[in-house]
């Protein structure tokens, strides 16, 4: 770990200061390294207050430790400074040989994109940008309900750590106070020769603590903090994950249809270039929206965008 690193953790979670000449026993390092270190901190927005003989405290910000996550999940954790989209990370490393499952972190991402490839924004700091790389090996029917699972594991970690109470929108977006705070990807890839899907990579983009959203999505989008965050990113993203492994995939779908927006409710689609609006009755067990006409049809979606009658918040 670096040390840069290592002071942070020493920081992390201190009301009072911490003097130098303690850090500097600590780790057995210079003054100016401690303000090397210092620097590199406040150069990847955490804001320190140092005051003369009493030494430095945190006063915002937080700092993602792949190591740290490494060692709480037991599973390989990365983070690439330069990302242009962990998804693409993910997939450079499935072409590089890397195991899985990995997790591949970013604080920012270049060029970001989400469903049907559109690009999205992505602040330079206070967000959880992620994709997780597993290797399931399985037909195409037998495909977990990745983003299903991964929904009612961030709704239900944010609700553990901070009582916060979050909602999806069928089928990939998390909202809060009826605005946008994060969206999930679900890429798979298949085998010709095998047939089976081989590699799946599950993409999910947080507003965790964001200031500085453009104007166009001030109404549409928020973070999960305005003020200073009572917990950290390092660990929202430990506890996402944790509960996608240990809760059993039928209680996840149970959590994704108690979190959701859409059922019960009036909702219209275009498909096949035909408005459809009826009510939303279900999700199945893959995730497919299962809506009664105003005909008295029954229409299943497998994918594709939905709009609530009573309540359109923007994409």
């Amino acid at each position: 770990m670096k040390t840069y690193e290592k002071l942070y953790l020493l920081l992390e979670g201190k009301n009072d200061f911490i003097s130098g000449q303690q850090i500097a026993g600590t780790f057995d390092i210079s003054r100016t390294a401690i303000w090397k270190a210092i620097k590199t901190l406040e150069s990847k927005g955490i804001v320190i207050e140092s005051v003369k003989n009493r030494g430095y405290r945190i006063i915002s910000g937080d700092l993602i430790l792949p190591q740290v996550i490494a060692e709480n999940l037991n599973i390989a954790v990365s983070l690439n400074e330069k990302s242009e989209s962990t998804q693409l990370d993910a997939k450079n490393g499935i072409e590089m040989g890397q195991t899985a499952p990995h997790l591949y972190l970013a604080n920012s991402q270049e060029k970001a994109r989400g469903r049907f490839g559109r690009q999205f924004f992505t602040a330079h700091q206070g967000g959880i940008y992620m994709s997780l790389h597993l290797q399931p090996n399985v037909s195409f029917d037998q495909v977990k309900p990745y983003t299903l699972m991964v929904a009612s594991s961030v709704v239900k970690a944010i609700s553990r750590l901070t009582g916060l109470e979050t909602e999806i929108k069928w089928v990939n977006d998390i909202y809060y106070h009826n605005k946008k705070i994060a969206g999930i990807l679900t890429e798979a890839i298949s085998s010709v020769e095998t047939g089976l899907i081989t590699d799946v990579i599950i993409g999910v983009g947080l507003n965790f603590h964001i200031t500085d959203f453009p104007q166009e999505l001030a109404n549409k989008a928020c973070s999960l903090f305005e003020n200073e965050p009572n917990i950290t990113r390092n660990q929202l993203i430990t506890e996402i994950w944790k509960l996608f492994w240990t809760i059993p995939e039928k209680d996840l779908i149970k959590v994704y249809k108690e979190k959701s927006l859409v059922l019960d409710k009036q909702v219209s689609f275009i498909e096949n270039d035909i408005n459809y609006t009826g009510l939303a009755k279900d999700i199945d067990s893959q995730g497919h929206l299962v809506v009664n006409l105003e005909d008295g049809r029954e229409k299943i979606l497998r994918s594709g965008e939905i709009s609530l009658s009573s309540w359109s918040p923007q994409e």
